[in-house]
C-alpha cells in the first residue's frame, strides 16, 4: 500500500483526488482535505452565486471521474487519503453562506460533523453506491446538510 500512495506524486489526477498532498496527512486525512479546502475558500475572491453554483457542478462530475480512477488504480474503493469529495462537500457547505472565517469554521465543523457520524441518507450512499459516484455522493449529501443547517442558523439568529 506505501508504493501506492507514494505513486500518487507521478499522476496528475491522484495528486488531485488526494487533495493535493492533503489526503497523504497520516492522521484524519478527511480533516486534513477539508482544512485545506477551507483554506482555498478563505482565499478566494466572493463569487457570485450563479458562477459558484457551476463550478460546484463541474468539480462535483470531474470528481466523480477523478476519485473513481484514483480508487481503481489505487485498488481500494475509497481510500481515506481520497479527499477531494472533501473538497467539493466543504464548498457545497459554504455555498450561500456569509461571508467570513467565522463562517467557514462553522461551515468546517458541520461539515466534517456530518461527514463523520453519516446520519441517513448519507450512511445509505457511502454502504449502496460505489466507484467514483459513491465516493463523491456521501460528502455532496453531508454538505448540503451542512448547507441547510447554516441558513437555519442564518435565519434563526436575532
Amino acid at each position: 500500500m506505501v508504493n501506492k500512495v507514494k505513486s500518487i506524486w507521478r499522476n496528475p489526477v491522484h495528486i488531485v483526488a488526494f487533495g493535493f498532498g492533503s489526503g497523504t496527512a497520516p492522521k484524519a486525512p478527511g480533516t486534513a482535505g477539508t482544512l485545506l479546502a477551507m483554506v482555498i475558500y478563505l482565499l478566494l475572491p466572493p463569487i457570485p452565486p450563479m458562477i459558484y453554483g457551476l463550478l460546484l457542478i463541474f468539480f462535483f462530475v470531474i470528481g466523480i471521474w477523478i476519485c473513481g480512477k484514483t480508487a481503481e488504480d489505487l485498488g481500494v474503493h475509497d481510500h481515506g487519503g481520497i479527499v477531494w469529495d472533501e473538497f467539493v462537500g466543504y464548498w457545497l457547505t459554504m455555498f450561500m453562506a456569509p461571508q467570513g472565517w467565522v463562517w467557514a469554521l462553522i461551515g468546517f465543523g458541520l461539515f466534517r460533523l456530518l461527514d463523520i457520524v453519516k446520519p441517513w441518507p448519507i450512511s445509505w450512499a457511502d454502504k449502496q453506491l460505489k466507484g467514483g459516484t459513491g465516493i463523491m455522493l456521501d460528502d455532496v449529501l453531508a454538505g448540503i446538510m451542512a448547507a441547510l443547517c447554516i441558513q437555519a442558523i442564518v435565519i434563526l439568529m436575532p
